[in-house]
């Protein structure tokens, strides 16, 4: 489907941080996700707050979300993608991407980063590919379990 079927069937995507649904995408990321379950209300409220957010809505109801980390200038790491099950297999994942990708503020950036253990297919429709030098990067990693059992 190209962006004229989608919204004739009352989808769109807006990067409008108003229009976000913090509940929605709280219970997902939260309760659904494979990434972020654990995460707390007030990180991920933060996390939002910092991020270029592209919301996906079929009418006013939000139904999906990806988080874009970035300068705008050089770097940018697409984070927290979901569509929500209800709306999935039509096509809108792709379209986000694709939304994302072309967005104005965002090109001539040299590097876009990602992480994902199963759309590799969606992803690399769009030009991306596993790290040609891992050995370069490296992470600090403290997952949402262990941060809580901190707190304790």
């Amino acid at each position: 489907m190209n962006d004229d079927a989608f919204l004739k069937k009352g989808f769109h995507i807006s990067t409008d941080q108003n229009l976000l649904d913090f509940e929605i995408i709280y219970k997902y990321l939260n309760g659904d996700s494979y990434w972020a379950q654990g995460i707390p209300a007030e990180t991920l409220r933060k996390a939002i707050a910092n991020s270029f957010c592209f919301g996906v809505y079929q009418q006013r109801t939000q139904i999906g979300l990806a988080r874009v980390i970035t300068d705008k200038a050089t770097f940018a790491y697409i984070c927290d993608v979901f569509i929500l099950p209800d709306f999935r297999g039509i096509g809108l994942s792709k379209w986000l991407i694709q939304t994302i990708v072309e967005h104005p503020e965002l090109q001539g950036l040299r590097r876009w980063s990602l992480a994902t253990a199963d759309a590799h297919g969606l992803y690399r429709q769009f030009g991306f590919s596993e790290i040609t030098r891992p050995e370069s990067w490296m992470e600090k990693f403290k997952p949402y379990q262990s941060l809580k059992k901190e707190e304790e």
